[in-house]
């Protein structure tokens, strides 16, 4: 499976970049209704740099995966990444758990995250990628 999904911020009011990367199933579990990946991939967010991320990802419950590094404000980056799956394949929500980097990072990327939920939706400037509801120079 190739994944390629768009990225907000955690308050769905700024379109940051996407992630872009593969999942391997790994085995199918419908015992479960799901299945186990390995997952490689990294996050685009522009001006402010990629992160990179594997590991297992199970569609049927909370996963964590590795931060494996990073560019630009990410440089060093490591950690871990919570993936929650809302709506499968395509809508998920990331907590990050970022060490190693050299300075703190940007107000519009600490914002107040909206509890999870498969109903969320970003703003519709956000989704429309408006003037002002974007981050510097953001991946699409």
């Amino acid at each position: 499976m190739h994944a390629c999904m768009q990225v907000y911020s955690a308050d769905l009011e700024k379109r940051l970049g996407i992630t872009a990367g593969i999942c391997i199933l790994i085995k199918n579990m419908p015992e479960k209704k799901g299945d186990r990946y390995q997952a490689i991939y990294s996050f685009h967010l522009g001006d402010y740099g990629q992160i990179s991320v594997q590991g297992a990802y199970i569609t049927t419950e909370d996963t964590y995966l590795s931060i494996t590094g990073g560019t630009g404000i990410f440089t060093g980056a490591y950690g871990q990444v919570k993936l929650q799956q809302l709506v499968f394949p395509f809508k998920l929500f990331y907590t990050f758990y970022l060490q190693g980097l050299a300075a703190d990072l940007p107000a519009e990327l600490l914002v107040t995250a909206v509890p999870p939920s498969p109903a969320v939706e970003p703003s519709p400037a956000a989704k429309a990628a408006e003037s002002g509801a974007t981050g510097p120079n953001y991946t699409d």
